[in-house]
């Protein structure tokens, strides 16, 4: 059978494999990496600049939140700077923006009777409505909040919070380690909830010293102190199966909330939803190792309460251990169409992992001792596994358990680190980033390989890559934008790779103070940056300006630069320019673009937890110097 992108497989297991491989051709995706592909009006006679901001060389500089001086936005130069909204931490009114808060609204408390205030800000969306302008940024932790700022415009263009509160998320039983997110084309936010607990080991936990330090941590939600809690108490209150969702959160023109879980759309490690023109076709991330990538398509514009999910099954095209790893990418269905009372009633029900999935240890040899009887072998981000799935339990399986499930039906459950997700309408192109490119995207037969299908086999990259997919209308799917290929549109330079060279002792990109450990154990001290200043290391939020040719690329590194940067790369010219520079062991998150907010446009840009990843005592005593930033670039004159 012909490929043409479009063929979805049932299930792989059941399916003869020859009907989703057929021959094999170009994925359509532009030309090898670096060359210009179909990328569409380059422009339409509009156009976008950045003077370059410098890479972080001096003690200043890397201490310091900068961005580049000057824009020109079709021929008009303008003067652009980061300006700070809030920093956690700060009062406003009765509130402290930042401090996290329990389930009746108290101020969760650590071990010291000190409140706890989150220096890990990420994602913060600007919602307009009416004459009134609303900033809602969640904060990354357990148990995690958002808050609700109003800002001031001033005639300007700046910014300038005049009131913040926490938002109520009692009614979904709290909030669980928010990442990145995204503005909906109705105008709510889209967060997400990272890193969901495994419920196979949470169902056997004895003790609460058995549980993970974020669920320990959760606890706390409820007024509950981790160090003197029964287990018993703990299973009362928290279930894993609660968290790991598309979280929306409406904004009315009063400034009140309304918060919702979309369990239909499935549970993962989210780091984001990504929703496409239609209003209804919803791009989904995975965060971690051995993980997958998702799309539901909703059955209603505009409402994401029911819908059909699906996972990415890669059929790489190129060979082995290329840097250009490109592939054809189809859409295996898990389970049926579901809506999100379906699956909270399964929730609310008591369901557990024993109640889904029979499990036997999986052999040396990456097989199932019982294969014959309907074992399937799986390797993901909790492990090599053997699972027979329970009659009657697809439904369960493939929202509760996604990750497991697109594994168990065949789905690509290698990819690493899916992180930033953006689309380009012009082109018909979504962007994808891949924090790294290794564990299972690189052929390991012998480690996160074994056991698994072996789908991906791109070459190793440490410093990650910036994927570029072709999307394309889909009638079996009944949606116009279906992903069919990928491509790889711009990587990192990792400076460890076989034949490159670490910067060299007279380099002021060298640190004697700083040191990295490699994957193999191997210290190597001096080297601040393992990736080149010069590229992008460990790619993460995305944002394009449409219009523009722009793709905004934010990082999330430790060692691959010591210091966070955010790039602006044309998609057309293929000029790569950083455009903003974070502190010491911090990370770029949020970054986005709104091209019309009352004549003025912005890039947001929050700053996490500067020295909290690397370089801890740098900051000396100076407490505010760890506080985050939440704030943006700019202000540009509107660019619709």
């Amino acid at each position: 059978m012909r490929r043409t992108g479009h063929l979805v497989c049932a299930s792989l297991t059941t399916l003869a494999l020859s009907a989703c491989t057929g021959e094999t051709g170009a994925p359509g995706s532009p030309g090898a990496p670096g060359a210009p592909g179909p990328q569409g009006p380059a422009g339409q006679g509009r156009s976008l600049s950045f003077t370059p901001a410098n890479a972080a060389r001096t003690l200043d500089e890397k201490r310091a939140v900068y961005a580049s001086p000057k824009a020109s936005v079709n021929g008009q130069e303008v003067s652009l700077r980061y300006e700070t909204v809030l920093r956690s931490g700060q009062p406003l009114g009765e509130h402290i923006f930042g401090r996290m808060i329990q389930k009746d609204g108290g101020p969760v408390k650590n071990t010291d009777g000190s409140d706890f205030i989150s220096p890990s800000n990420d994602f913060s969306a600007l919602i307009q409505k009416g004459n009134r302008l609303f900033e809602l940024t969640q904060f990354e932790t357990t148990p995690a909040s958002m808050y609700l700022s109003e800002l001031r415009q001033a005639s300007d263009g700046k910014l300038t919070a005049i009131s913040t509160r926490p938002i109520d998320f009692s009614s979904v039983q709290g909030y669980w380690i928010p990442c990145a997110g995204s503005v909906s084309p109705w105008n709510t936010n889209l967060s997400s909830e990272e890193y969901p607990s495994d419920a196979r080991a949470y169902e056997s936990a004895a003790s609460v010293s058995a549980l993970t330090q974020a669920e320990r941590s959760m606890l706390r939600y409820w007024g509950l102190d981790p160090a003197t809690a029964s287990i018993a108490e703990a299973k009362a209150v928290y279930s894993p199966y609660r968290y790991g969702y598309v979280i929306e959160v409406a904004v009315d023109d009063s400034g009140g909330t309304t918060v919702a879980k979309h369990y239909a759309a499935g549970r993962r490690a989210l780091e984001l939803a990504y929703v496409m023109p239609d209003r209804r076709t919803v791009y989904l991330s995975d965060d971690g190792s051995n993980d997958g990538f998702y799309m539901f398509v909703a059955t209603r514009p505009g409402d994401l309460s029911e819908g059909q999910l699906y996972a990415a099954r890669w059929f790489q095209t190129t060979p082995t251990g290329q840097p250009s790893g490109r592939a054809d990418i189809y859409w295996l269905p898990l389970g049926p169409s579901a809506t999100d009372a379906e699956v909270k009633a399964l929730i609310d029900g008591g369901i557990q992992f024993s109640h889904i999935f029979e499990t036997e240890p999986q052999g040396s040899d990456g097989t199932c001792p019982s294969a014959a009887s309907g074992f399937r072998a799986i390797n993901t981000e909790t492990g090599r596994e053997c699972l027979r799935l329970k009659p009657g339990q697809e439904l369960a399986a493939s929202r509760l358990e996604s990750r497991r499930y697109a594994a168990y039906v065949g789905g690509t459950t290698e990819f690493r680190k899916t992180e930033g997700i953006t689309y380009n309408p012009a082109a018909h192109r979504l962007y994808v980033s891949f924090s790294e490119l290794n564990h299972g995207m690189i052929d390991d037969p012998k480690g996160k390989d074994l056991g698994g299908g072996n789908h991906i086999q791109v070459a190793r990259n440490d410093c990650g890559a910036v994927y570029e997919m072709v999307v394309s209308p889909n009638v079996q799917l009944g949606s116009d934008y279906v992903v069919e290929s990928a491509a790889p549109l711009v990587e990192g330079m990792w400076l460890k790779a076989p034949g490159a060279s670490l910067y060299p002792s007279n380099s002021p990109f060298y640190d004697p103070t700083f040191t990295t450990v490699d994957s193999n154990g191997v210290s190597n001290p001096g080297i601040a940056n393992v990736c080149s200043v010069n590229g992008i290391a460990n790619p993460d939020n995305l944002s394009f300006i449409n219009g523009y040719d722009t793709l905004l690329i934010g990082e999330d590194t430790v060692d691959g630069h010591q210091n966070d940067m955010v790039w602006a790369y044309n998609i057309v010219t293929r000029e790569l320019t950083r455009i903003f520079s974070a502190p010491y062991g911090s990370e770029t998150t949020g970054v986005y673009f709104y091209p019309d907010i009352n004549g003025f446009a912005y890039i947001k840009a929050q700053v996490q937890h500067p020295y909290g990843e690397s370089d801890i005592e740098k900051a000396g005593t100076d407490a505010s110097m760890k506080q985050s930033y939440t704030g943006y670039i700019g202000p540009f004159p509107a660019m619709n």
